[in-house]
């Protein structure tokens, strides 16, 4: 059964295209539950207006289900509670110059 690490881990592939920088460092991952071999995913953009967010979610949802032992993967986005920058991880603010 595959793990919420290696979930996270195939998650960094997926970035941001206006930001570049990949969903779980941008703290766009707000939870992940796995039953047998079905992951669900809750996460959110970093704008409702994210022009980008249909091709995020295909490819958060490709590359969760490319990993071996996992049939479907199911993401919900979701707006609660609202992304801001305090929820980067360290390493991405760095990365951006953002100082929180």
């Amino acid at each position: 059964m595959v793990t919420k690490e290696e979930v996270l881990e195939a998650l960094k592939a997926v970035s941001d295209p206006e930001i570049g920088y990949d969903v779980v460092n941008l703290g766009l991952v707000y939870d992940i539950q796995i039953n047998g071999n079905r992951v669900y995913i809750k996460m959110t953009m970093t704008a409702p207006t994210c022009p980008v967010t249909p091709w995020i979610l295909s490819e958060a949802q490709r590359v969760v289900e490319e990993l071996p032992g996992v049939e479907a993967c199911d993401i919900e986005l979701v707006w609660d509670p609202p992304w801001n920058p305090k929820m980067m991880s360290d390493e991405a603010k760095q990365a951006l110059n953002i100082d929180y």
